[in-house]
C-alpha cells in the first residue's frame, strides 16, 4: 500500500526543522521526520496497538523491526530509526530490490517475525488501522513488507518499518501480499517501471521464496491466493478513500486500483507450477 517510507543514512528531503526534524524521502501518508535516531511520524487510533506488538517485538530480541519509544510533545510516535538504504521515490529501484539473494533475505526475515508473533496476544482494546479484531489462530501481520518499507545495509536486509497496517490475519495472508510484492506478481508494467524485467524467472522466484520462507501448501493454488490477497487491498483502499483518507484518494486518481485489477487478471494466466 505504502504508507511513510524513510531513507537511511543521511539521505533527506527538505530538513524542515520547524517541523521538529529532516522530512524523510517517500511515503503517501503525512510523512516522517528523523530526529537523532528516532523517526517521528504522525499517530493514529491503531498507533497503540501497533507500539504494543513492537514491544513484543523487542522482548523477543526479533531484530528488523523498529523499537517504539512512545509519542513526543507534538502528538507523533516516536521509533527508533532503521538504519539503512531504502528505494525512498527512485524508479527504477535500485539493483538489491530484485536480486534472488534478497528474495531469500525477505522469506526468512518473515518467517522469523511470524514466529516471534505467533504468542503475541494483542490487547483486548487493541485498534488496528485495517483488519478485525485478533482471534486465536490468527497472527498481526505486516501486511506492508514490500520493497519501499525495507531498510538495506551493508549487503542484507536490515527490516522492515511503517507498521501502520499491521493488523490480525491468517500467516498466509501476510505471504501472499509479501510474494507479490519481491517475487514480483504486481501487473507487467508496474514493475517494469520498478526496474524488474525478468519475467520467465517469476515462477522459479515463486518457488524459491516459499521454500524459503518454509511454505507447505499447494503451489498451484498460491496465485489464487495472491489474486485474493489484491481484491482485499483493493476494497480497503476504497474504504479508507471513502472515510476521507486523502492519501488513499490520492492514490486512486494515481490509478493504482486499476493496477491491481491488471494484476490479478495477469496471475490468472501464469503458470506456476
Amino acid at each position: 500500500m505504502g504508507g511513510d517510507r524513510h531513507v537511511g543514512g543521511d539521505r533527506h528531503v527538505g530538513g524542515d526543522r520547524r517541523a521538529g526534524g529532516d522530512r524523510l524521502d517517500g511515503g503517501n501518508a503525512g510523512g516522517a521526520f528523523r530526529v537523532g535516531d528516532t523517526v517521528r511520524r504522525a499517530a493514529g487510533l491503531w498507533t497503540p496497538a501497533v507500539h504494543a506488538l513492537l514491544d513484543h517485538l523487542e522482548a523477543a530480541g526479533f531484530a528488523g523491526a523498529p523499537r517504539a519509544r512512545g509519542i513526543d510533545p507534538q502528538g507523533r510516535e516516536i521509533l527508533t530509526f532503521l538504519e539503512g538504504e531504502t528505494v525512498g521515490s527512485r524508479k527504477p529501484w535500485p539493483g538489491w530490490v530484485h536480486a534472488d539473494e534478497t528474495l531469500s533475505q525477505v522469506a526468512s526475515w518473515l518467517r522469523r517475525y511470524h514466529n516471534a508473533v505467533a504468542d503475541f496476544v494483542p490487547p483486548s482494546t487493541a485498534v488496528w488501522r485495517m483488519g478485525d479484531r485478533w482471534s486465536p489462530g490468527l497472527i498481526i501481520g505486516h501486511n506492508d513488507a514490500a520493497p519501499y518499507n525495507a531498510a538495506w545495509r551493508d549487503g542484507a536486509l536490515a527490516g522492515f518499518f511503517d507498521w501502520d497496517f499491521a493488523a490480525p490475519v491468517r500467516a498466509e495472508w501476510d505471504l501472499a501480499y509479501t510474494a507479490f510484492s519481491w517475487v514480483p506478481l504486481h501487473a507487467r508494467s508496474v514493475v517494469a517501471a520498478e526496474g524488474f524485467t525478468d519475467f520467465p524467472a517469476r515462477p522459479r522466484r515463486l518457488r524459491q521464496f516459499l521454500a524459503d520462507y518454509g511454505w507447505t501448501g499447494d503451489i498451484a493454488a498460491f496465485p489464487d491466493l495472491v489474486a485474493n490477497r489484491l481484491r482485499a487491498s483493493a476494497d480497503g483502499i476504497r474504504r479508507l478513500a471513502a472515510a476521507g483518507e486523502a492519501p488513499f484518494m490520492l492514490l486512486i486518481g494515481r490509478g493504482v486500483l486499476d493496477d491491481l485489477d491488471r494484476a490479478i487478471t495477469e496471475l490468472a494466466d501464469l503458470e506456476f507450477t
